[in-house]
């Protein structure tokens, strides 16, 4: 049996509040929360050519564009938003795609050792173009529909502009990496 670590029961006092995330501190940890039960929703979306939909945008905290699958926040304007729900209207806002039916996959945490944020990864299925997505005015989000084939091509290539990489893409590229 494993022992509880050290902090484990030491109260988690906030440091600092925004809109949409808290810095905690918990005994010796530092880390990021997101508030008000705000979620997150990660979206693999192929379309019947066999194409990944991805989406590249400007991060500020990276100080660049990065390509990643689509994602969004679950519950930011409507508090109790189903993960379905969400994440099918982050898929349309983002990339103009419209999925007649959202399968989730299960939840993961992205980043443990620096935040408690995890997400919802979903299958987008049965896609219909009724949009130009790119998202909010401010969100320039660029969308690219990338054969499966040539994912790995498409990466290096985005790589080598200077563009980041999303972890989360290692879902697409884990065969290439490890095979």
């Amino acid at each position: 049996m494993t022992k509880p670590h050290r902090d484990a029961d030491a109260p988690a006092e906030t440091a600092w509040a925004g809109r949409y995330i808290e810095v905690k501190t918990q005994g010796q940890w530092e880390y990021v929360t997101r508030r008000n039960g705000i979620q997150a929703a990660v979206i693999v979306a192929i379309d019947d050519a066999d194409r990944v939909v991805l989406v590249e945008q400007y991060r500020v905290p990276l100080g660049r564009r990065c390509l990643e699958l689509p994602a969004g926040l679950i519950g930011d304007e409507t508090a109790g938003e189903a993960v379905a729900a969400g994440a099918a209207r982050e898929l349309e806002e983002e990339t103009g795609y419209r999925a007649g039916r959202i399968e989730e996959l299960g939840f993961f945490y992205s980043s443990p050792g620096m935040n408690s944020e995890g997400f919802t990864l979903v299958r987008a299925h049965e896609l219909e173009k009724v949009g130009p997505g790119g998202g909010e005015a401010d969100e320039d989000i660029e969308v690219h529909l990338v054969p499966r084939t040539e994912l790995a091509r498409f990466v290096l290539a985005k790589r080598t502009q200077g563009v980041a990489m999303d972890v989360k893409m290692l879902l697409l590229l884990a065969d290439g990496l490890l095979g």
